[in-house]
C-alpha cells in the first residue's frame, strides 16, 4: 500500500509519500480500498498538531473516505467482501488501504460514487447537526453562512435552501459569492480580508438590510476572528448563533449583546455528538442520503488530486482557496 504521511511537525511540504505493508483487519474491523479522500481543514491544522486530535506519528492524514471492502476481521459484522462504504476515520485516509472499525463505516447508496462519497459525510454531516440539532432551522427564518464557499459552507447552503430558509451567504470574493449564489443562496455578500470598527459596522448594517426586519434568525459561523461580533450584532431576536470554526481566528464576543438580543451562542461539536448520540446521527445520516437521492444536495467538488498531489491539496485548503470541496483519487 501507499499512504501520505506526516513524519514531521509542519505543513504540507513536510508530509512524504511511502510504501507500506497491507494492512491486516483486526477484531470487529474492516480493510477497506480507498477509492477518494475528502480534504477538510482540520487535516491542514493536525498535520501541525494545532488540531484537538494529534494522532502518533508517522501518520497519513484524512479524516474521511469511501471505498470497497477486501477483508473482514473476526467479529466484524453487518458487512461483505465488495461493499461499498464511506466512514468518518480521524485520521489514516490518505492511503491506498487501512482499517477501521465496522461500526463506523456506512454503506453508500448504490446511485453515488465513491468521489461523492468522500465528500460526504463531514461537511453534511456537521452542518445538518447545525441547522437541525443546535439551531432548530424552521421554514421562512433567515440564515447567514459565514465562510458559505467553504466545504461546510456550501453544504449549509443547500441544506438551509432544503430547510426553506432564506440563506444570505457571505465570502471573501466575488468569484466565491457567485459561486454561493450558483449553488442556491438567495443573497451573498462580500466581506473584507481586513475589518476595523467601521468595516464592521458596515458588514453589520449589510446583513441586517440584506435579512429584512430585525436582523438575521441562524447565525453559521465557520470563521470566526473580527467577523463574529458583526454578524453578532445584526441577529434577530432570540436568534441562534452557531459556533462552527475559526480559520480566522477565535474571537472575543461581547456578552452583553446576547443579553440584548435573547440571542444564544451555541457550540457545533459534530464529531463528539456523533459518538455521544449515535441514533442521532445514524438518522440524521438516513435525512441526508435521503436529500442526496432526491437531488436536493450534492457535493460540490472544487478539485482532484492524485494521492501523489496531497501537499498541493492541503496548500490549497490551508490558503482558503477552496470553493466546495476538494477530493484525493487512489486510481
Amino acid at each position: 500500500m501507499k499512504a501520505m504521511l506526516s513524519v514531521a511537525v509542519g505543513g504540507p511540504e513536510t508530509l512524504e509519500l511511502t510504501e507500506l505493508p497491507d494492512p491486516t483487519p483486526g477484531k470487529g474491523e474492516l480493510l477497506i480500498r480507498v477509492r477518494a479522500a475528502g480534504v477538510n481543514f482540520p487535516d491542514t491544522l493536525m498535520i501541525r498538531d494545532l488540531y484537538q486530535m494529534k494522532p502518533p506519528r508517522p501518520f497519513a492524514p484524512g479524516g474521511e473516505v469511501a471505498g470497497e471492502v477486501l477483508a473482514l476481521g473476526d467479529g466484524a459484522q453487518g458487512f461483505a467482501v465488495g461493499d461499498r462504504v464511506l466512514a468518518l476515520t480521524g485520521h489514516g485516509g490518505f492511503a491506498t488501504h487501512l482499517t477501521l472499525k465496522a461500526a463506523t463505516a456506512v454503506k453508500i447508496p448504490d446511485g453515488m460514487p465513491y468521489e461523492d462519497a468522500a465528500c460526504f459525510i463531514f461537511t453534511y454531516g456537521t452542518s445538518h447537526h447545525a441547522l437541525k440539532d443546535r439551531a432548530g432551522l424552521k421554514a421562512g427564518e433567515s440564515l447567514l453562512i459565514l465562510g458559505a464557499a467553504g466545504g461546510v459552507g456550501a453544504a449549509a447552503i443547500e441544506l438551509g435552501k432544503a430547510a426553506g430558509a432564506k440563506v444570505i451567504a457571505a465570502a471573501s470574493s466575488e468569484e466565491k459569492a457567485e459561486f454561493c449564489r450558483r449553488i442556491g443562496a438567495d443573497e451573498a455578500l462580500i466581506y473584507p480580508r481586513e475589518l476595523d470598527r467601521d468595516a464592521q459596522k458596515a458588514l453589520s448594517g449589510e446583513i441586517k438590510r440584506l435579512a429584512g426586519g430585525e436582523g438575521v434568525n441562524v447565525v453559521y459561523d465557520a470563521v470566526g476572528g473580527d467577523y463574529a461580533e458583526p454578524a453578532l450584532r445584526a441577529m434577530a431576536w432570540q436568534g441562534r448563533y452557531l459556533v462552527v470554526g475559526f480559520p480566522a481566528g477565535i474571537p472575543k464576543i461581547p456578552l452583553n449583546l446576547t443579553l440584548l438580543k435573547g440571542c444564544q451562542i451555541v457550540g457545533v461539536f459534530w464529531g463528539a455528538s456523533v459518538f455521544r448520540d449515535p441514533q442521532g446521527h445514524a438518522e440524521n445520516m438516513s435525512d441526508l442520503f435521503r436529500l442526496y437521492g432526491e437531488g436536493r444536495i450534492k457535493p460540490q467538488i472544487n478539485a482532484r488530486f492524485p494521492l501523489e498531489e496531497v501537499p498541493q491539496a492541503l496548500t490549497l485548503m490551508q490558503d482558503r482557496k477552496v470553493m466546495g470541496k476538494v477530493v484525493i483519487t487512489m486510481e
